[in-house]
């Protein structure tokens, strides 16, 4: 009895699953916008640049790789990057919170499956006889009870199916933040790695800028010893080295924020570990820049993949208040041993066997079923305005980002002219000065526009490479790669 029992509750609630339809709507990828390119109309790219040291050019419909530090040749700022990827805490909270969402939906795909469970219990019982209109004592005895019980509830309207589907499609968006704390990760290393080349070149530019100052302080106290200058002269010359001197402290706080900075992204302490001493010219500035179609960025930048995501899981959310408005049937079946003594437990005639089947249906509920899955409806639709907003804002980036690009190698050639015209002018000056045809105010002024081109020389070249580190991040960073990578291990 109990196999003919279990055979044909089992086959009850197979039968009326296969019976079960799933309601709401089904997920399908929005269609990548028609956009062949990012740029504006009469926008310039970075090839229309003449006369640039070390162009570059783009490679439209090219993809980026997922180690894209490594194009810019430098075993110290790879060295860093896999220490980062290793140690660094934000990422491992994002790993942990992806198997999170994973298990979660392994809860929630367990209302799949019919649910089984075993009671025993023991009772001491001291019957009234009385109650039934029995004559005699009340008999006091034990009474052993054991069995296993089923639960199924009928998916019939797919209500459980879709509560999979939205918590799938949630920890898929949990893997895409994964990804782009990875892309993140990577992206401020290196941008941290840049600074610290810039900050130092500049500091070299400073200490050079001080030391003609010096220069030009002996070149007004030689004049101040032949009469050719007075106190004024060297009180001004004074100043200029002074103040050239406050240059120095805010780059050096500069060089200790990004020196703390990539400490913490390794995952150590700025006192437990000091990274190497970056220079602009340990690292090459890629030539050939990766620049996806736009109907291929859609599929690689992790944040618009995760905005599909959160659209997939307020699409499967319709469904599950849809099917909220449908009955729902529940089978139950149990089968119990019971018996006054445990020798007597597992006989035949101490069986008992229940098998039930009960239904709700939802009659009235004041309207809040179909608001419930209306607002899941509008949910959707916000969710779908928040995906093209993502995706508009990537384009925005991509197109900025490679105007300034562009910008940048026309500011360098700029930087470059101003500084060796500065640089002329300043040593005619200076051969004025001695000839004293000028004064040293002259000679101070001419000092500033080379102490401002050559900065903004310096400044100029490390642009180039943050903003090329910006394309590659802006172009999703590879991360697929990465993903692949750390799967096979």
């Amino acid at each position: 009895m109990p196999k003919e029992f279990l055979r044909r509750t089992v086959g009850l609630a197979v039968a009326a699953t296969l019976s079960a339809c799933t309601l709401g709507p089904d997920f399908s990828r929005p269609t990548p916008p028609a956009a062949d390119g990012y740029s504006a109309p009469g926008e310039d790219n970075v090839e229309s640049r003449t006369g640039v040291p070390n162009p570059q050019r783009e490679a439209l419909g090219s993809r980026i790789s997922g180690d894209w530090w490594t194009l810019f040749r430098s075993a110290d700022l790879d060295q860093m990057v896999r220490q980062a990827l290793a140690g660094n805490q934000t990422l491992v909270a994002a790993r942990a919170t992806l198997q999170q969402a994973e298990q979660q939906v392994r809860v929630v795909g367990g209302a799949l499956y019919p649910q089984a469970n075993l009671s025993a219990s023991l009772a001491r019982e001291d019957e009234n006889l009385a109650t039934f209109g029995l004559p005699g004592a009340n008999p006091v005895f034990n009474l052993y009870q054991v069995g296993p019980s089923v639960s199924y509830s009928l998916d019939l309207f797919g209500g459980t199916h879709r509560q999979v589907e939205e918590q799938a499609a949630l920890a898929e968006r949990s893997g895409y933040q994964l990804d782009a704390a990875y892309l993140t990760l990577t992206g401020n290393v290196v941008m941290q790695a840049i600074t610290i080349a810039s900050v130092r070149a500049q500091m070299r530019a400073v200490e050079d800028i001080i030391a003609d100052d010096e220069q030009n302080l002996g070149l007004v106290q030689t004049a101040k010893a032949a009469g050719a200058a007075n106190d004024v002269d060297t009180l001004q010359a004074e100043s200029q080295l002074a103040n050239d001197h406050t240059l120095l402290p805010p780059l050096r706080q500069q060089l200790a924020v990004a020196r703390h900075k990539l400490a913490v992204l390794i995952g150590r302490a700025p006192a437990e570990w000091t990274p190497p001493d970056f220079d602009l010219q340990g690292l090459e500035l890629p030539r050939e820049l990766p620049v996806s179609l736009p109907s291929e960025l859609v599929r690689q930048r992790p944040d618009i993949l995760a905005a599909e995501a959160d659209l997939h899981a307020a699409s499967a959310a319709i469904g599950v208040a849809t099917a909220e408005m449908y009955p729902s049937i529940d089978l139950t079946a149990s089968l119990s041993q019971g018996a006054l003594f445990p020798g007597q437990l597992w006989r035949s005639a101490a069986s008992t066997a229940i098998m039930g089947a009960g239904l709700t249906a939802p009659l009235f509920h004041g309207g809040s079923l179909e608001a419930q899955r209306d607002a899941a409806a509008h949910a959707y639709d916000a969710s779908l305005a928040t995906y093209k907003q993502t995706v508009l804002e990537s384009f925005g980036q991509v197109a900025d980002t490679l105007q300034a690009l562009t910008h940048d190698a026309e500011q360098l050639v700029a930087q470059r002219r101003a500084l060796d015209s500065s640089e002329s002018s300043l040593n005619l000056v200076r051969l004025s000065y001695r000839a004293g045809n000028v004064g040293v105010i002259q000679v101070l002024d001419a000092e500033r526009l080379v102490q401002q081109a050559r900065l903004g020389f310096v400044r100029a070249q490390a642009q180039r490479y943050l903003d090329t580190a910006q394309l590659f991040l802006a172009m999703g960073g590879g991360w697929w790669d990465w993903r692949a990578e750390k799967q096979t291990r």
